[in-house]
């Protein structure tokens, strides 16, 4: 898999992560890395960053050591209607919103509501990216899910951490080679990210490729290979 970019990283402000925007940002440029999204948790992650920290990313650069920046969030899904825990005005102005599900932030539903939960946020037209929706935790219509990725052209990830196996999110191999079989039928794009909340995880795909080995899942639907293949999927073009 040719890889230029990781969309999914966390600096200290996430609250449990363990790196400034500078170390990430440098990890990246000696790793080669063509573009970094440095995505902290939403407010309602316990911790993190509160609403004018993301207010702020104005006055950032959005190159450094080479390194195209997409600073953004990785916003917490708080309901099963699909509500995030920042508001529209605030995710319009971010360069990437991935939406996530996450324990703290929202309590695991029957398959039914969790399967809403997704299909609701994609309706959301400043989210780009479904962040990590193999967490068995989180039951989930795989195939609703993919097709309404397609729908509403959003990009489903390939979580690295997900499939390390210390990660507390269960089942996920087996979903996530689901997800990518559906992936297949139904040509959806895919970003494969790191998750990494340390910098030397950054553009660390050791979990994820295995996976997508299996699955003989096809390079093309990898966004990852260029920034002009990712592009069209930002809710900023």
């Amino acid at each position: 898999m040719r890889n230029v970019m990781d969309l999914h990283t966390h600096t200290v402000v996430s609250g449990h992560a363990y790196n400034t925007l500078r170390e990430m940002v440098r990890a990246a440029a000696d790793k080669g890395l063509e573009v970094l999204g440095i995505t902290e948790h939403g407010p309602s992650m316990p911790g993190s960053c509160q609403n004018f920290y993301f207010h702020n990313l104005k006055i950032l650069p959005r190159e450094m050591y080479g390194v195209r920046l997409l600073l953004g969030t990785e916003a917490n899904i708080v309901n099963h209607d699909g509500k995030l825990d920042l508001r529209q005005g605030e995710l319009e102005n971010l360069d990437l919103v991935i939406a996530s599900m996450h324990l703290p932030c929202v309590k695991a539903g029957t398959k039914e509501e969790n399967t809403r939960a997704y299909l609701k946020v994609m309706e959301n037209p400043y989210v780009d990216i479904i962040g990590h929706p193999d967490d068995g935790r989180f039951c989930t219509d795989y195939e609703q899910l993919v097709r309404a990725a397609k729908e509403h052209h959003k990009l489903i990830e390939l979580n690295n951490n997900s499939l390390n196996p210390q990660c507390y999110r269960s089942n996920t191999e087996e979903n996530d080679l689901e997800i990518l079989r559906y992936c297949k039928e139904y040509e959806v794009p895919i970003v494969v990210n790191s998750d990494a909340h340390f910098d030397e995880h950054i553009g660390v795909f050791q979990y994820a490729i295995p996976v997508l080995e299996k699955a003989d899942f096809p390079e093309e639907l990898i966004i990852n290979r260029s920034f002009d293949a990712l592009q069209p999927y930002l809710h900023k073009k």
